[in-house]
């Protein structure tokens, strides 16, 4: 493996890290580490152990995470299409960690795709309380929802919105939120290489300025006690230690908190900007240290009492129309899973789950909720969300493939089957895939075409 440096980053390390430069120059000799996060909304870590089969040892910092080895490819498994686990770079799942989000807090990923936070986030959450999923490019947004949606992630809200204008939505709404902001990408070079070619001293100059305005408006959406985790992919301390600092000197009412250093773990570097002290509790991942990528991490506290004034939601009534028949003959019909704890709304022709009742008027939402299925006709369709979000004692009827038959499924094919007619939840080894809608011993594929493969 040959990763070419530019002479301006490598001096600026060689600066920073005096007798440790050799060792982080040669790690980008070897191949970077590969792990994946168990979703435990889905499976537990150990019944995940008992039937994976990949060669796992454990991420440090992850009770979920696991390094998998180079000749495991987890995401060409099935268990990856039916969500059982997320890839993740091993570095990136101390962030969530650092953020620590428990069920009933009302959480914002405000920097979210492709996913692998805001996703560690919903595990956490454990399905209670509100994530609130941002991604500002139109493009990496619809990613962000392709895993969630995969996940079965069911209190979300996804967003395609500007931090500045989500400001002035949510003042004072989140108990936790985390900035894991754009960067120049430094700690990446091992896995991007375009990260490498559009490095620049000018680049990180400039997301340093946008970090700072990024993390303001964050400070802005926080309730007093609550917390806010900052992370970059990147050792420059003019985006790191120097953001922090800035940060800490506009805003008195903040104060930076410790984080637990796992063996490997460095500190921040005050020295570096010539900083306050504190500067010391933030976390620093180094390549050459841990066995995984480069990353930043500082958790915040906004000092004051605590306030839970936003915990209680309020719950939205389905639209009082012919169509919301159509939707509980099908619930009662396929699904044994109760709904009492779902709050139902109407959106055009889609029917939502809406964690929380919130204003979102002006907003661009790309997902106000979790979406159930769509009225087509006098009849309802489920969606594959709510596939994805079930579990095989859920539903009536279930068929699970095998063989062949999963590679069929993936690819659009029909199947034949003997089941009854109607809505079948398709299985791979009890774990739901998609839908199937049987017809006198043929289920109709209902996987989405642009997962197809």
């Amino acid at each position: 493996m040959v990763i070419k440096i530019k002479e301006e980053f490598a001096k600026k390390m060689k600066l920073l890290l005096k007798d440790d430069f050799e060792k982080f120059m040669k790690e980008y000799e070897n191949e970077p580490y590969k792990a994946l996060r168990v979703n435990t909304l889905k499976i537990s870590v150990e019944e995940f152990l008992k039937i994976s089969p990949f060669n796992l040892s454990p991420v440090p910092w992850c009770d979920s995470g696991f390094y998998y080895s180079n000749d495991d490819k987890p995401g060409k498994h099935y268990y990856h299409d039916v969500g059982l686990y997320y890839i993740q770079e091993p570095s990136a799942m101390a962030v969530v960690e650092a953020l620590n989000p428990v069920p009933g807090d009302m959480v914002l990923d405000l920097s979210a795709a492709p996913g692998g936070k805001s996703t560690h986030i919903a595990s956490k959450l454990n399905g209670e309380g509100l994530l609130v999923s941002n991604e500002i490019s139109s493009k990496r947004v619809k990613v962000l929802a392709e895993n969630i949606e995969r996940m079965g992630i069911r209190n979300v809200v996804i967003l395609n919105e500007s931090p500045e204008r989500l400001e002035n939505k949510f003042a004072g709404f989140f108990d936790k939120i985390l900035v894991d902001a754009p960067c120049s990408g430094e700690g990446m070079f091992r896995k991007d290489e375009t990260a490498i070619d559009e490095w620049s001293l000018e680049n990180v100059l400039s997301c340093s300025l946008r970090q700072k305005k990024i993390l303001d408006s964050a400070a802005n959406m926080l309730k007093s006690d609550g917390i806010i985790v900052y992370s970059t992919c990147t050792f420059s301390p003019e985006e790191n230690e120097g953001v922090i600092d800035h940060f800490l000197k506009n805003h008195g009412d903040f104060e930076l908190i410790e984080i637990y250093n796992h063996e490997g773990f460095d500190n921040g570097h005050p020295e570096w900007v010539n900083g306050c002290s504190d500067l010391k509790k933030c976390v620093r991942l180094w390549p050459h240290s841990i066995k995984g990528e480069g990353h930043f991490i500082a958790k915040l506290r906004k000092k004051g009492s605590f306030n839970d004034g936003n915990k209680a939601s309020k719950k939205l009534n389905i639209k009082k129309i012919a169509a919301k028949d159509l939707f509980y003959d099908f619930s009662k019909k396929y699904l044994k899973a109760r709904l009492d704890d779902l709050n139902l709304h109407q959106i055009g022709q889609h029917v939502y789950h809406v964690p929380y009742e919130m204003n979102l008027s002006g907003l661009k939402v790309y997902k106000p909720g979790f979406d159930l299925g769509q009225f087509k006709k006098e009849r309802f369709e489920p969606s594959h969300w709510l596939a994805m979000s079930l579990k095989k004692d859920d539903v009536n009827m279930i068929y699970n493939l095998k063989g062949e038959e999963i590679e069929r499924y993936i690819h659009g094919e029909t199947l034949n089957a003997d089941v009854d007619d109607g809505w079948v939840l398709l299985t791979v080894n009890g774990y739901s895939i998609g839908w199937g809608k049987a017809v006198k011993g043929v289920i109709k594929n209902f996987y989405p075409k642009s997962l197809r493969k």
